[in-house]
Protein backbone atom coordinates (compact mmCIF):
# COMPACT_ATOMS: atom_id res chain seq x y z
CA UNK A 1 0.00 0.00 0.00
CA UNK A 2 1.55 3.29 -1.11
CA UNK A 3 0.25 5.26 1.89
CA UNK A 4 2.19 3.11 4.37
CA UNK A 5 5.82 3.61 5.38
CA UNK A 6 8.29 2.07 7.82
CA UNK A 7 9.84 -1.18 8.99
CA UNK A 8 10.08 -1.08 12.79
CA UNK A 9 7.52 1.69 13.12
CA UNK A 10 4.80 1.38 10.47
CA UNK A 11 2.89 4.53 9.57
CA UNK A 12 -0.31 4.48 7.52
CA UNK A 13 -1.97 7.72 6.38
CA UNK A 14 -5.63 7.77 5.34
CA UNK A 15 -8.38 10.13 4.19
CA UNK A 16 -8.95 12.75 1.52
CA UNK A 17 -8.84 16.52 1.55
CA UNK A 18 -12.63 16.87 1.83
CA UNK A 19 -13.52 13.54 3.47
CA UNK A 20 -15.02 13.55 6.96
CA UNK A 21 -11.57 13.18 8.47
CA UNK A 22 -7.94 12.48 7.68
CA UNK A 23 -5.63 10.54 9.95
CA UNK A 24 -2.70 8.30 10.68
CA UNK A 25 -1.97 5.01 12.44
CA UNK A 26 1.46 4.37 13.99
CA UNK A 27 2.27 0.78 14.90
CA UNK A 28 5.49 0.06 16.78
CA UNK A 29 5.81 3.01 19.14
CA UNK A 30 7.32 2.09 22.52
CA UNK A 31 5.02 1.93 25.52
CA UNK A 32 5.52 4.49 28.26
CA UNK A 33 6.44 7.58 26.24
CA UNK A 34 4.59 10.71 27.34
CA UNK A 35 3.58 12.91 24.41
CA UNK A 36 3.71 16.64 25.06
CA UNK A 37 0.37 17.55 23.48
CA UNK A 38 0.99 21.29 23.69
CA UNK A 39 4.30 20.93 21.84
CA UNK A 40 2.66 18.66 19.26
CA UNK A 41 -0.10 21.21 18.63
CA UNK A 42 2.44 24.01 18.18
CA UNK A 43 4.17 21.83 15.59
CA UNK A 44 0.84 21.18 13.85
CA UNK A 45 0.04 24.90 13.84
CA UNK A 46 3.16 25.59 11.76
CA UNK A 47 1.61 23.55 8.93
CA UNK A 48 -2.05 24.44 9.42
CA UNK A 49 -3.88 26.51 6.78
CA UNK A 50 -5.20 29.99 7.38
CA UNK A 51 -2.47 31.00 9.83
CA UNK A 52 -0.92 33.77 7.73
CA UNK A 53 -1.55 35.91 4.65
CA UNK A 54 0.79 33.64 2.69
CA UNK A 55 -1.39 30.52 3.00
CA UNK A 56 -4.81 29.44 1.78
CA UNK A 57 -7.70 31.15 3.64
CA UNK A 58 -9.20 27.71 4.37
CA UNK A 59 -9.54 27.57 8.17
CA UNK A 60 -8.81 24.23 9.89
CA UNK A 61 -7.79 23.78 13.53
CA UNK A 62 -5.67 20.73 12.68
CA UNK A 63 -6.13 19.47 16.22
CA UNK A 64 -5.43 15.72 16.48
CA UNK A 65 -8.09 13.53 18.04
CA UNK A 66 -6.53 10.33 19.40
CA UNK A 67 -8.67 7.22 19.08
CA UNK A 68 -6.25 4.56 20.38
CA UNK A 69 -2.71 3.91 21.54
CA UNK A 70 -2.73 6.22 24.55
CA UNK A 71 -3.63 6.05 28.22
CA UNK A 72 -3.86 9.68 29.11
CA UNK A 73 -1.06 11.19 27.06
CA UNK A 74 1.23 8.16 27.44
CA UNK A 75 1.72 5.50 24.76
CA UNK A 76 0.47 2.10 25.85
CA UNK A 77 2.04 -0.16 23.20
CA UNK A 78 -1.11 -0.55 21.09
CA UNK A 79 -1.23 0.98 17.59
CA UNK A 80 -1.78 4.71 17.90
CA UNK A 81 -4.48 6.21 15.69
CA UNK A 82 -5.26 9.90 15.42
CA UNK A 83 -7.65 11.78 13.16
CA UNK A 84 -8.22 15.40 12.19
CA UNK A 85 -11.77 16.24 11.23
CA UNK A 86 -12.25 18.30 8.07
CA UNK A 87 -14.66 21.12 8.88
CA UNK A 88 -14.12 23.93 6.36
CA UNK A 89 -14.52 22.25 2.97
CA UNK A 90 -15.98 23.84 -0.18
CA UNK A 91 -16.18 20.99 -2.66
CA UNK A 92 -18.16 23.09 -5.14
CA UNK A 93 -14.97 25.02 -5.92
CA UNK A 94 -13.73 21.90 -7.72
CA UNK A 95 -16.72 21.28 -10.01
CA UNK A 96 -14.93 22.43 -13.17
CA UNK A 97 -11.85 20.35 -12.32
CA UNK A 98 -13.94 17.18 -12.52
CA UNK A 99 -13.87 17.62 -16.28
CA UNK A 100 -10.81 19.83 -16.85
CA UNK A 101 -7.61 18.75 -15.05
CA UNK A 102 -5.21 21.31 -13.60
CA UNK A 103 -1.87 21.54 -15.45
CA UNK A 104 0.94 20.52 -13.12
CA UNK A 105 -1.39 18.62 -10.76
CA UNK A 106 -2.16 14.92 -10.27
CA UNK A 107 -5.74 15.41 -11.50
CA UNK A 108 -5.02 13.83 -14.89
CA UNK A 109 -2.84 10.91 -13.79
CA UNK A 110 -5.28 10.07 -10.98
CA UNK A 111 -8.17 10.17 -13.45
CA UNK A 112 -6.43 7.67 -15.73
CA UNK A 113 -5.19 5.38 -12.96
CA UNK A 114 -8.49 5.19 -11.09
CA UNK A 115 -10.80 5.25 -14.09
CA UNK A 116 -12.57 8.46 -13.16
CA UNK A 117 -13.46 7.26 -9.65
CA UNK A 118 -10.86 9.45 -7.94
CA UNK A 119 -11.95 12.03 -5.37
CA UNK A 120 -11.37 15.38 -7.08
CA UNK A 121 -12.53 17.62 -4.21
CA UNK A 122 -9.57 19.43 -2.73
CA UNK A 123 -7.23 17.10 -4.58
CA UNK A 124 -8.51 14.03 -2.71
CA UNK A 125 -5.75 11.77 -1.42
CA UNK A 126 -3.20 13.69 -3.51
CA UNK A 127 -3.79 16.89 -1.56
CA UNK A 128 -1.25 18.64 0.63
CA UNK A 129 -3.96 18.30 3.30
CA UNK A 130 -2.61 14.78 3.85
CA UNK A 131 0.61 16.24 5.23
CA UNK A 132 -1.33 17.07 8.42
CA UNK A 133 -1.41 13.42 9.57
CA UNK A 134 2.20 13.12 8.38
CA UNK A 135 2.99 15.91 10.83
CA UNK A 136 1.16 14.11 13.65
CA UNK A 137 3.43 11.10 13.15
CA UNK A 138 6.52 13.20 12.57
CA UNK A 139 5.80 15.48 15.50
CA UNK A 140 5.63 12.50 17.84
CA UNK A 141 8.81 11.02 16.37
CA UNK A 142 10.55 14.39 16.80
CA UNK A 143 9.72 14.33 20.50
CA UNK A 144 11.03 10.79 20.92
CA UNK A 145 14.24 11.68 19.07
CA UNK A 146 14.73 14.86 21.11
CA UNK A 147 14.60 12.72 24.26
CA UNK A 148 17.76 10.92 23.07
CA UNK A 149 19.52 14.08 21.89
CA UNK A 150 18.62 14.06 18.18
CA UNK A 151 17.13 17.25 16.74
CA UNK A 152 15.48 17.76 13.34
CA UNK A 153 15.11 21.36 12.17
CA UNK A 154 14.33 22.83 8.75
CA UNK A 155 14.48 26.39 7.41
CA UNK A 156 13.58 28.24 4.22
CA UNK A 157 16.64 28.89 2.06
CA UNK A 158 14.90 30.70 -0.77
CA UNK A 159 11.53 31.32 -2.40
CA UNK A 160 11.23 32.04 -6.10
CA UNK A 161 15.01 32.32 -6.31
CA UNK A 162 15.03 35.03 -3.63
CA UNK A 163 17.13 34.23 -0.54
CA UNK A 164 17.39 37.81 0.75
CA UNK A 165 13.67 38.61 1.08
CA UNK A 166 11.90 35.36 0.20
CA UNK A 167 8.41 36.38 1.28
CA UNK A 168 8.37 39.27 -1.19
CA UNK A 169 8.38 36.66 -3.96
CA UNK A 170 5.11 35.28 -2.56
CA UNK A 171 3.53 38.73 -2.52
CA UNK A 172 4.48 39.32 -6.14
CA UNK A 173 3.18 35.94 -7.31
CA UNK A 174 -0.10 36.29 -5.42
CA UNK A 175 -0.71 39.77 -6.85
CA UNK A 176 -0.30 38.28 -10.33
CA UNK A 177 -2.69 35.40 -9.63
CA UNK A 178 0.29 33.08 -9.91
CA UNK A 179 2.34 30.88 -7.57
CA UNK A 180 5.95 30.30 -6.61
CA UNK A 181 8.15 27.52 -5.20
CA UNK A 182 11.35 27.42 -3.19
CA UNK A 183 14.04 25.49 -1.35
CA UNK A 184 14.00 24.14 2.22
CA UNK A 185 17.10 22.98 4.09
CA UNK A 186 16.85 20.39 6.87
CA UNK A 187 19.55 19.59 9.44
CA UNK A 188 19.60 16.58 11.76
CA UNK A 189 22.05 16.87 14.67
CA UNK A 190 23.05 14.37 17.33
CA UNK A 191 22.94 11.40 14.97
CA UNK A 192 25.03 8.41 16.09
CA UNK A 193 27.64 7.06 13.69
CA UNK A 194 26.69 3.97 11.68
CA UNK A 195 22.97 4.50 10.97
CA UNK A 196 21.93 3.35 7.51
CA UNK A 197 23.02 0.69 5.06
CA UNK A 198 24.86 0.57 1.73
CA UNK A 199 23.04 0.19 -1.59
CA UNK A 200 19.24 0.28 -1.42
CA UNK A 201 18.80 1.01 2.29
CA UNK A 202 21.14 4.00 2.53
CA UNK A 203 19.99 6.89 4.69
CA UNK A 204 19.71 9.09 1.59
CA UNK A 205 17.42 6.51 -0.01
CA UNK A 206 15.15 6.33 3.02
CA UNK A 207 14.95 10.09 3.54
CA UNK A 208 14.27 10.71 -0.15
CA UNK A 209 11.42 8.19 -0.19
CA UNK A 210 9.69 9.82 2.78
CA UNK A 211 10.30 13.39 1.66
CA UNK A 212 8.81 12.68 -1.76
CA UNK A 213 5.54 11.81 -0.01
CA UNK A 214 5.10 15.57 0.42
CA UNK A 215 3.16 16.90 -2.60
CA UNK A 216 5.12 19.44 -4.67
CA UNK A 217 8.57 18.06 -3.80
CA UNK A 218 10.53 17.77 -7.05
CA UNK A 219 14.12 17.35 -5.93
CA UNK A 220 16.45 16.57 -3.04
CA UNK A 221 20.19 16.88 -2.50
CA UNK A 222 22.47 15.95 0.40
CA UNK A 223 25.45 17.92 1.63
CA UNK A 224 26.95 19.93 -1.20
CA UNK A 225 24.63 18.08 -3.56
CA UNK A 226 24.69 18.92 -7.26
CA UNK A 227 27.34 21.54 -6.68
CA UNK A 228 29.77 18.69 -5.90
CA UNK A 229 29.59 17.72 -9.58
CA UNK A 230 31.14 21.07 -10.51
CA UNK A 231 34.23 20.92 -8.28
CA UNK A 232 37.28 18.69 -7.84
CA UNK A 233 37.77 15.92 -5.32
CA UNK A 234 40.35 18.00 -3.48
CA UNK A 235 37.63 20.58 -2.86
CA UNK A 236 34.79 18.18 -2.15
CA UNK A 237 36.54 15.66 0.12
CA UNK A 238 36.00 16.27 3.83
CA UNK A 239 39.29 15.74 5.67
CA UNK A 240 39.21 13.79 8.92
CA UNK A 241 40.73 14.86 12.23
CA UNK A 242 40.60 13.92 15.91
CA UNK A 243 38.74 16.23 18.28
CA UNK A 244 39.20 15.08 21.86
CA UNK A 245 39.28 11.47 20.76
CA UNK A 246 36.29 11.83 18.41
CA UNK A 247 36.68 11.58 14.65
CA UNK A 248 35.22 14.57 12.81
CA UNK A 249 35.56 16.22 9.42
CA UNK A 250 36.68 19.81 8.88
CA UNK A 251 33.94 20.39 6.34
CA UNK A 252 30.63 18.68 5.73
CA UNK A 253 30.26 18.48 1.96
CA UNK A 254 29.07 14.88 2.39
CA UNK A 255 26.09 16.06 4.46
CA UNK A 256 26.76 13.64 7.30
CA UNK A 257 26.35 10.52 5.13
CA UNK A 258 29.06 8.37 3.53
CA UNK A 259 28.12 5.20 1.68
CA UNK A 260 24.54 5.51 2.92
CA UNK A 261 25.76 5.49 6.55
CA UNK A 262 25.90 8.37 9.04
CA UNK A 263 29.38 9.72 9.79
CA UNK A 264 28.56 11.56 13.01
CA UNK A 265 28.49 14.96 11.33
CA UNK A 266 25.13 16.73 10.99
CA UNK A 267 22.89 15.24 8.31
CA UNK A 268 22.06 18.07 5.91
CA UNK A 269 19.76 17.96 2.90
CA UNK A 270 17.80 20.43 0.78
CA UNK A 271 14.41 19.98 -0.85
CA UNK A 272 13.07 21.70 -3.98
CA UNK A 273 9.37 22.63 -3.82
CA UNK A 274 7.57 23.41 -7.07
CA UNK A 275 5.07 26.29 -7.50
CA UNK A 276 1.49 25.44 -6.52
CA UNK A 277 -0.40 24.18 -9.63
CA UNK A 278 -3.68 25.84 -8.60
CA UNK A 279 -3.48 29.37 -10.01
CA UNK A 280 -6.14 31.81 -11.18
CA UNK A 281 -4.34 32.65 -14.44
CA UNK A 282 -6.14 30.99 -17.35
CA UNK A 283 -4.25 27.95 -18.65
CA UNK A 284 -4.60 25.47 -21.49
CA UNK A 285 -5.93 22.02 -20.60
CA UNK A 286 -8.38 19.42 -21.92
CA UNK A 287 -11.99 18.39 -21.40
CA UNK A 288 -12.56 14.71 -20.66
CA UNK A 289 -16.25 14.91 -21.61
CA UNK A 290 -15.81 16.77 -24.89
CA UNK A 291 -12.54 15.14 -25.92
CA UNK A 292 -11.09 18.48 -26.93
CA UNK A 293 -8.77 21.21 -25.72
CA UNK A 294 -10.16 23.54 -23.05
CA UNK A 295 -9.30 26.55 -20.90
CA UNK A 296 -9.07 26.47 -17.11
CA UNK A 297 -8.88 29.21 -14.48
CA UNK A 298 -8.77 27.66 -11.02
CA UNK A 299 -11.27 28.95 -8.48
CA UNK A 300 -11.33 28.55 -4.72
CA UNK A 301 -8.81 28.90 -1.90
CA UNK A 302 -5.22 27.97 -2.66
CA UNK A 303 -1.74 28.79 -1.38
CA UNK A 304 0.30 31.10 -3.63
CA UNK A 305 3.30 29.25 -2.14
CA UNK A 306 3.37 26.16 0.06
CA UNK A 307 7.04 26.49 1.06
CA UNK A 308 6.41 28.04 4.52
CA UNK A 309 3.87 25.34 5.42
CA UNK A 310 6.09 22.60 3.96
CA UNK A 311 8.93 23.31 6.44
CA UNK A 312 7.41 21.25 9.30
CA UNK A 313 6.41 18.56 6.77
CA UNK A 314 10.06 18.10 5.78
CA UNK A 315 11.00 17.87 9.47
CA UNK A 316 8.22 15.32 10.01
CA UNK A 317 9.32 13.11 7.11
CA UNK A 318 12.95 13.16 8.27
CA UNK A 319 12.02 12.42 11.88
CA UNK A 320 9.91 9.43 10.86
CA UNK A 321 12.80 7.98 8.85
CA UNK A 322 15.41 8.55 11.55
CA UNK A 323 13.28 7.08 14.30
CA UNK A 324 12.36 4.04 12.23
CA UNK A 325 16.07 3.37 11.65
CA UNK A 326 17.25 3.76 15.26
CA UNK A 327 14.18 2.22 16.98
Amino acid sequence: MSSTYGTKVKISIFGQSHSEAIGVTLDGLPAGFGIDMEELQMFMDRRAPGKSKYSTPRKEADQPEFLSGLVGDVTCGAPLTAIIRNTNTRSGDYDNIRDIPRPGHADYTAHVKYGGHEDVSGGGHFSGRLTAPLCIAGGICKQILAAVGITVEAVIKEIGGNSEDPYSAIDEARAAGDSVGGIIECTVTGMPIGVGEPMFDGLENKVAQAVFSIPAVKGIEFGRGFDAARIRGSENNDEFYFDGGEVKTRTNNHGGILGGITSGMPVVFRVAIKPTPSISIEQNSISYAKGEDAKLAVRGRHDPCIVPRAVPCVEAAAAIVIYDLIR
